[in-house]
């Protein structure tokens, strides 16, 4: 099977959506539970397929913190790292010869990648975003908005009021 037989086989079959403007070029929508998506390309190269990202913008504040929780994280991770690009804002890449490209190493990888992605999502924002949740939170109770999708960072509140 041609590789990109195999790569939009492996997408359909998971039921991934998937995008292909161009041979070789896979922009594929991974699903999430706290990061509702992560938006990711699969690139095949000459010698490569590289796989990247997006997990979150430049963090608000508390960079030195961020980036100590992204390197100590990136040691747990099979196939990508973490790594920031001229903006300072947060992705997950990495490569794989084309010899070793499979449908099981695609399952691995992007499930690295989804796993990554969403779990770490809620601990960056705690991180690098706290002050700006607060404010949401504070700006959301004196209009009587919902906090349905704040509720995970209840306890920035109230570690803060306490």
């Amino acid at each position: 099977m041609h590789l990109h037989e195999l790569i939009e086989s492996f997408l359909d079959e998971r039921e991934l959506a998937w995008q292909s403007e161009e041979t070789g070029k896979y922009f594929v929508t991974l699903p999430g539970t706290k990061k509702l998506q992560t938006n990711c390309w699969l690139i095949v190269g000459r010698e490569a397929l590289l796989v990247e990202a997006f997990v979150c913008r430049q963090p608000d504040g508390k960079h030195e913190d961020v980036y100590r929780f992204l390197l100590r994280r990136n040691a747990k991770l099979y196939g990508v790292h973490y790594t920031l690009d001229a903006e300072g804002d947060i992705y997950l890449v990495g490569r794989v010869g084309l010899h070793a490209v499979t449908a099981e190493e695609l399952d691995r990888l992007l499930g690295q990648v989804l796993e990554a992605a969403d779990g770490d999502f809620n601990s960056l924002l705690e991180i690098g975003f706290a002050d700006a949740i607060r404010r949401e939170w504070d700006w959301r109770v004196s209009r009587g908005e919902s906090l349905a999708n704040l509720k995970s960072f209840k306890h920035l509140v109230t570690d803060a009021e306490s």
